[in-house]
């Protein structure tokens, strides 16, 4: 493995992103002290984001089943038998109430997920409308619907939609494992297609599926060396949906729990400026864990009983935990102040004192002792 030196403390090491993450320095985040990692990562958060506040979002499956992929996670592929029934499109009346239901509920962000390998251009039309609609409700937009063609990235953009959620799911190296229909070159090449729509990115993966803590590092690479850092990091915990290959595997245990919390922690360093979601599989994960994971900077969740077709802790579960941690939705009323924070027109900017030592920490050196404070203004 490659020595990483100490690098330069700097005034704007927490503003500089970085594109050219090797792994080796990927998996030094990774091997790092437990404590030590989480408080790098809780530096980096504080940077950049309010630590208090979590953008809250629903995720509605509007095409549900009938999927021809071959995803051994996926409960909606047609060939694996777990109880999902194929549906037609849902109608938009129908998406705008729940969409209606998810802001009072406390969202600021609706997505809506199809089970298409790639959504067919009549099919375009038909989301766009359901696009406009929760746009005029006031909520952000996002969909996943597969694989796009020439020209569909555009015209979601047109109707109005936010974000394009595309996820590269797991290393380029263990994708074959997990995936057989689809190549990694697609989903890198409908990313480029959302990009250069002018979309915002959600982009992430899923860990627990077998794959090795350098596998997870290569997940975490892909990302952060993509030609933008996804503007949405979704991080999923395997739900073992039974019916699909994974769920069947006998000899396929759960993630550690501090594993999962260390691929958030490394996860925030490596995309300071990206919302850091807690997605697929928090139902089963423990109030502790996910505390732990707001601590090493995941500042993002899905809310709602349903994910797409697997479980989701309940909206009074999530309300509770907020409560219990001091928690509040994005865009909600509030001031938080502290000797370390002091935050003005949230959402807006944050100004900061941050000791050089964890500038140095937060790009992989070695601490540094040496400098005084430097404050540093956030855009």
């Amino acid at each position: 493995m490659t020595v990483v030196s100490e690098p330069t403390c700097r005034t704007d090491a927490l503003i500089t992103l970085r594109h050219d993450w090797s792994r080796d320095e990927v998996l030094v985040l990774f091997e790092l002290p437990f404590p030590e990692l989480l408080f790098r990562a809780a530096q980096v958060h504080r940077a950049h984001f309010d630590p208090a506040e979590v953008q809250v979002s629903t995720l509605l499956s509007v095409k549900t089943g009938g999927c021809p992929e071959d995803c051994s996670y996926c409960p909606q592929a047609q060939r694996y038998h777990t109880g999902v029934t194929a549906q037609k499109l849902m109608s938009t009346q129908a998406v705008l109430e729940r969409a209606q239901a998810a802001k009072d509920a406390g969202a600021s962000r609706f997505c809506m997920g199809a089970a298409w390998r790639s959504p067919a251009d009549r099919d375009i039309p038909k989301v766009a409308e359901m696009i406009r609609g929760v746009k005029a409700l006031g909520l952000e937009t996002c969909a996943t619907l597969g694989m796009l063609g020439d020209g569909q990235a555009q015209s979601l953009k047109d109707a109005g939609l936010d974000y394009y959620n595309h996820n590269l799911d797991t290393a380029p190296e263990f994708y074959g494992e997990v995936i057989h229909t689809r190549a990694y070159q697609d989903r890198l090449d409908t990313l480029s297609q959302v990009r250069d729509a002018g979309l915002k990115t959600c982009c992430g993966g899923i860990v627990g599926m077998g794959e090795s803590r350098e596998q997870r590092a290569g997940l975490l690479h892909a990302l952060a060396t993509l030609p933008a850092h996804p503007d949405s990091v979704p991080i999923n915990r395997l739900v073992k949906v039974a019916g699909t290959p994974l769920a069947d595997d006998e000899s396929l245990a759960e993630l550690d729990p501090f594993e999962f919390a260390r691929t958030i922690a490394v996860a925030r360093l490596l995309m300071p400026r990206s919302m850091v979601r807690l997605s697929a599989g928090r139902e089963q994960m423990s109030d502790e864990l996910q505390a732990l994971c707001f601590i090493a900077g995941a500042n993002s969740i899905f809310h709602g009983e349903k994910l797409l077709t697997t479980g989701n802790p309940g909206v009074d579960r999530d309300q509770a935990l907020f409560v219990r941690l001091g928690l509040r939705a994005m865009g909600m009323p509030g001031k938080v102040d502290n000797a370390a924070h002091t935050m003005t027109n949230p959402g807006k900017t944050v100004q900061r004192a941050v000791a050089c030592d964890a500038i140095s920490t937060a790009t992989l050196g070695v601490r540094s002792d040496s400098c005084a404070a430097c404050p540093t203004i956030m855009p």
